[in-house]
């Protein structure tokens, strides 16, 4: 248990060997841990001030503590890397070193039994390699006084375990096991598999449990601020069905409660690779040394095998309440059916960097504090069907396919995408943030689910490339139920059902074919095309609502196709210069002017009145003494009308 020192007493017995490493750091490690926790009591007193004070200062105290809390866990996640490094250095070495002092003709190995490390993260109990998986019984008779079973019945565990590669840890019981990880202010208890096989097995009438315990209190740990129990696979193989988990982990992910991570060495409980060597072909942990001279592709003199990665599989279990509802990476393989997780302080199901392969089938993440799902950076040929996420404070899925670097890196990560992942048949229902969000990524596909409320039910974004979206049924987004934008290249949004919301699809920035949907009580647009759209097509889409447009293409740059569009179930709403601007373009102004300039000339040339084209030339006065020519008065006078168009002339010999 780490760091309280409870146990420092504990006898070795039952053929357990003994190791103390590092008594002087344990105890600055303790010192420090108390200097960590010290804070936390002036929290708690600041927060016992009387209510009279400021909100302002409330609000900074309360950021001060929360900031001060984070920098407590994470400085207990360091903790518990040095002691796991501890452990694997001794566990590494041990056997080297009994062979070195073994006596002459002695055949005593007693680092190949089970034993027991006392180190800065308090004491550790060493399962080695055997035949055998250990079992309860054996848990029982190794620690007889850190594994206690309780009048309830249940089993308190107050050391860690420490499974080594090659060694088989299976927690189950036939009338059913609940394990109690002991958890509280002074240091808490973690079971750890490197290498090895970690199982927990119930059966629906009879499941296991397990959870962290305060000893004091009698419940389960809800306390994250000075750590909690946790259950972690580095490497190996993992096993958990008919399991009940619940108020493990704290801040990150590899103590998030339940984590599988890979590592950094060949395993003995991987999945297992080629039995036989093939030409040109490593096997797991071999390095092959080339001669110099010509060097065949690809260009490297040394050939090392890839990481190992953990595999595990997870069936009919609940996960509930911890820091992360499951945290994988760097796996292969895993498989999760028929399991339910919810109300994680972070995230549901985390798939984190270089899981692939995996298959996550009729699980439910929800009312957890981040995502449901979440897929991230560098996590490939994922597929999740059958799932649903309700309720969840972030996204309901979220899948990133973005390179770890998009240039030279100090890591030196590829810059390319990662991608082929698959949801179908599933739900995302009354999440707070999106139902969907697709952050980059290659051949992503979203079919066949049903996306119900957020603020948008489908995201794809930052530079997504061959993207489909195909047969799903979105209903009472806020804002857009379909958003393609920021450089989104090849997506095909097809034979989707659009209900009761503001936009249908909105492509912005990105190409995309929108076809053969069909939009219902859309309030705004139907599908709307804003800013570099050229190459974007709207073809058989059936679109009804009320709005400004239908099919809204006066913000968009570059050639957009509209074609075979239903549209006549759309009540225009918008204002008379709204539609000038929509169907205005420069070709068709330049017309309308030409037109314009044709009739006006002609409605003025039709009113205006010339007379006699030879009236000028007339005698002022007729031969036939009738009236004057051009219209004049008597006694030669011009009428109003000459007068009026300056023709009118005075005779010389007027009377």
């Amino acid at each position: 248990m780490r760091p309280a020192r409870s146990t420092a007493t504990l006898p070795v017995r039952h053929g357990t060997a003994a190791a103390t490493l590092g008594r002087p750091a344990r105890a600055a490690a303790v010192l420090a841990l108390a200097a960590l926790l010290l804070p936390a009591g002036g929290a708690a007193g600041a927060a016992a001030a009387p209510p009279a004070a400021p909100r302002t200062a409330t609000h900074a105290a309360a950021a001060d503590t929360a900031a001060a809390d984070g920098e407590r866990q994470a400085a207990l996640v360091a903790a518990e890397d040095r002691w796991l490094n501890q452990v694997r250095a001794v566990t590494a070495v041990a056997p080297l070193r009994d062979l070195l002092n073994r006596a002459p003709g002695s055949s005593t190995q007693k680092w190949n039994q089970p034993y027991r490390l006392d180190t800065a993260g308090g004491y550790t109990l060493v399962l080695t390699a055997r035949t055998a998986a250990y079992t309860v019984d054996d848990l029982l008779r190794l620690a007889p006084q850190t594994f206690v079973r309780q009048p309830q019945g249940a089993y308190l565990l107050t050391e860690n375990i420490y499974v080594n590669s090659g060694a088989r840890l299976k927690l189950a019981h036939p009338g059913g096991l609940e394990l109690r990880l002991a958890s509280r202010s002074s240091g808490f208890v973690a079971i750890v598999s490197f290498g090895g096989g970690l199982t927990l097995e119930g059966t629906k009438q009879a499941p296991v449990r397990v959870t962290s315990w305060d000893p004091r209190t009698g419940k389960p740990d809800t306390e994250v601020g000075d750590g909690r129990a946790y259950l972690r696979a580095i490497g190996g193989h993992f096993a958990m069905s008919h399991t009940r988990v619940s108020h493990l982990g704290f801040w990150s992910g590899r103590t998030g409660g339940v984590s599988l991570t890979g590592t950094d060495r060949p395993d003995t409980g991987a999945v297992e690779g080629p039995s036989a060597a093939t030409p040109g072909r490593l096997l797991p942990g071999e390095v092959r040394v080339l001669s110099g001279g010509r060097v065949a592709t690809p260009d490297s003199r040394f050939t090392v095998p890839s990481l190992s990665y953990v595999s595990g599989a997870i069936s009919d279990s609940e996960l509930i309440g911890n820091a992360y509802g499951l945290f994988v990476s760097s796996a292969d393989g895993i498989k999760i059916t028929d399991t339910t997780v919810r109300d994680s302080l972070q995230h549901g199901v985390v798939l984190h960097r270089f899981a692939t392969n995996a298959v996550i089938e009729r699980t439910v993440s929800r009312n957890n504090g981040g995502d449901g799902f979440l897929l991230s950076r560098a996590t490939q040929q994922v597929r999740i069907t059958n799932t649903t996420a309700e309720r969840n404070r972030g996204n309901g899925f979220t899948l990133s396919g973005r390179p770890l670097a998009d240039g030279p890196s100090a890591s030196g990560q590829s810059t390319a995408s990662y991608g082929a992942n698959t949801v179908s048949h599933s739900t995302a229902r009354g999440n707070g943030h999106y139902g969907f969000e697709i952050l980059g990524g290659i051949a992503v596909s979203i079919q066949e689910n049903q996306i119900e409320g957020g603020d948008m039910g489908i995201v794809a974004r930052l530079g997504a490339r061959d993207l489909t979206v195909t047969a799903n049924r979105l209903k009472d987004q806020r804002r857009q139920a379909i958003a393609i934008r920021d450089g989104v290249a090849k997506a095909r949004i097809t034979g989707n059902l659009i209900e009761t919301t503001q936009t249908g699809v909105y492509v912005r920035d990105s190409v995309a074919e929108v076809r053969g949907n069909t939009i219902h009580d859309a309030n705004s647009h139907g599908v709307t095309f804003v800013g570099a759209v050229g190459g974007s097509l709207a073809a058989g889409n059936a679109i009804t609502g009320i709005g400004p447009s239908a099919l809204d293409t006066g913000r968009a740059e570059g050639k957009v196709t509209l074609r075979d569009n239903q549209t006549d179930a759309w009540l225009d709403t918008s204002t008379l210069w709204a539609r000038v601007r929509h169907y205005a373009s420069p070709m068709t102004l330049l017309w309308t002017a030409i037109l314009l300039l044709i009739v006006v000339l002609a409605f003025r040339r039709r009113r205006d009145d010339h007379g006699h084209p030879y009236a000028a030339t007339k005698p002022l006065f007729p031969r036939d003494g009738g009236e004057p020519a051009g219209g004049r008065h008597e006694h030669g006078r011009p009428s109003p009308r000459e007068v009026a168009r300056g023709r009118a002339r005075v005779p010389v010999m007027a009377e």
